[in-house]
């Protein structure tokens, strides 16, 4: 077996070059960089995964960047990544960022240093527009449009035809009276669901009635009280996500309000969850699965090139108990 010394003396460099080489841990001046690649193939010196991703030009890794692994749908979308690199011979790096920029700057920068195929980002954060520009390798976003330029691919759901469909079905149920509870408006997703609201309220003449909610549960119940002495009349709600549905038929039925005879819900995204409790959530499902096999595929197949490709998939109405028809 050869060693770093014997690499470093036929490529007429420090050992502590080739194993910054090997590393990634600091720039080397290129003349210098292609010594020891050569000398580290002629000497069929390979310590680890990272230094035969450097002649593979492929590392099989995957980095997966989300806001917050609490959040169900994204942790159903990392499961569905996983299982498509696993399929592959690829293995998933996840970073969880709390939704801190500082935090997904750091997480791009370790993902580009370990010679990773790509990374899948969902971002909130105008802080990390620069980092995607500046990434040496493949960037494919979900379910947020972010205004940066050098993005390989973005997959999302049509969350505009998603926000209309929702309001369409409460007044299809006989809603008069609807809120909605917008997620945070720095979201482009978000905003294309109010958006699509907006226009079934213009269509069918009917007052926009809004609230602002984050994604998770103790803030929906927090809302929903709000609503209540807001909007005493609310016959209708739309939550942001389904956790948010939850939260607010929990505060209801607290207060003795009938779900759907009082008052009607219908949450986002199709998690296993909406399904699993009682009474189960009527929703607009995401195809979350879909998504996150689309982009670790985008990358796997290096389907990519310098112009942005936009995956958009349908979302379709799920009617389960929280909502009912009129004549029903």
């Amino acid at each position: 077996m050869s060693s770093i010394r014997e690499v470093a003396k036929l490529a007429q460099v420090s050992p502590a070059t080739v194993s910054r080489v090997i590393n990634g841990t600091a720039n080397v001046d290129e003349e210098k960089k292609k010594r020891v690649l050569d000398a580290i193939s002629e000497t069929g010196f390979v310590p680890n995964e990272v230094a035969r991703s450097l002649f593979k030009k492929s590392a099989k890794i995957i980095g997966l960047i989300l806001p917050s692994i609490e959040n169900p749908f994204f942790t159903q979308m990392a499961n569905a990544v996983e299982r498509t690199a696993d399929k592959y011979g690829y293995r998933l790096i996840l970073c969880n960022t709390n939704d801190k920029p500082e935090r997904e700057k750091t997480a791009i920068s370790m993902l580009a240093s370990m010679n990773a195929d790509g990374i899948i980002l969902t971002t909130n954060n105008e802080e990390t527009y620069e980092s995607v520009n500046s990434c040496p390798i493949p960037v494919v976003i979900t379910d947020r449009r972010i205004a940066a330029k050098a993005l390989a691919g973005y997959v999302h759901s049509d969350h505009y035809e998603g926000g209309r469909i929702a309001a369409k079905h409460l007044i299809d149920c006989g809603c008069k009276n609807i809120v909605c509870i917008r997620g945070p408006v720095e979201v482009s997703s978000a905003r294309a669901r109010y958006e699509g609201y907006c226009k079934v309220c213009h269509e069918q003449n009917i007052k926009q009635q809004v609230v602002d909610c984050t994604y998770d549960f103790e803030k929906g119940l927090e809302v929903t009280e709000t609503i209540l002495s807001k909007y005493p009349d609310v016959d209708g709600i739309i939550a942001c996500n389904d956790v948010v549905a939850i939260s607010v038929y929990k505060v209801l039925n607290s207060k003795g309000i009938r779900v759907p005879e009082d008052v009607q819900i219908i949450g986002y995204d199709n998690i296993r969850l909406s399904k699993l409790v009682t009474p189960e959530v009527t929703t607009i499902a995401q195809p979350i699965d879909e998504i996150g096999q689309k982009a670790a595929e985008l990358i796997i197949n290096n389907d990519i090139d310098n112009n942005e490709k936009e995956f958009i998939f349908e979302t379709k109405l799920i009617v389960r108990d929280t909502t009912k028809l009129k004549g029903e």
